[in-house]
């Protein structure tokens, strides 16, 4: 029974494409609430169409409403039965499609790439993690091509820094390297991790 549910929950989630922009909103953004016309500034959808999607969204589960301020506003339900499996997808969906993401894939001597905070849609004390030989400029230029990511906080660590780090149970590193809901997209030094972590 169980399964049945899923497959068709999943089947009216994904019907069509203002519903899924609604999905990666929500989804990504936990934490936070919109009123409808706020989502169709974001979105750039009509009102009708977000609308009657919020609304499918509300009968599945996913989504809840309360007025305030004479709006209704809106947010994930974070108690949805498929809430942890639905977010992991869309965030590795913005992850794989980003451009800035995949420049930084193509830098010579970037050892590792993680993904926290605003890419997941979760609270994090950094967004993005890199190791490696990075100019600061460089990464901040790249940001700067996704208006999303201007407000992204990032930490660049050498690679001797982070293992060092590492081997001490840094606190930071740790939570960061350890919350599951966290993406590694690129990794070349998994050994030395795994060394420095025994």
């Amino acid at each position: 029974m169980f399964v049945n549910m899923s497959s068709v929950t999943l089947k009216a989630l994904f019907s069509s494409q203002t519903r899924v922009k609604l999905l990666s909103t929500f989804l990504l953004h936990s934490e936070e609430e919109f009123f409808i016309r706020e989502l169709t500034r974001l979105l750039g959808e009509q009102i009708n169409s977000i609308r009657r999607e919020l609304e499918n969204l509300r009968r599945i589960g996913l989504v809840k409403s309360r007025h305030k301020n004479r709006k209704k506003y809106y947010r994930v339900d974070s108690e949805f039965p498929l809430f942890a499996e639905l977010r992991s997808i869309f965030s590795k969906e913005i992850q794989t499609e980003s451009p800035v993401i995949a420049s930084l894939k193509k830098l010579p001597n970037v050892q590792l790439i993680l993904l926290a905070g605003t890419f997941t849609g979760t609270e994090s004390k950094v967004d993005l993690l890199i190791v490696g030989v990075v100019k600061k400029e460089l990464l901040e230029a790249l940001l700067a091509q996704d208006s999303t990511l201007k407000d992204v906080k990032y930490s660049i660590f050498s690679e001797a820094d982070f293992l060092y780090r590492l081997s001490l149970r840094d606190r930071f590193i740790l939570e960061i390297l350890n919350d599951p809901r966290n993406f590694i997209v690129h990794n070349t030094m998994q050994a030395q991790i795994e060394e420095a972590r025994e």
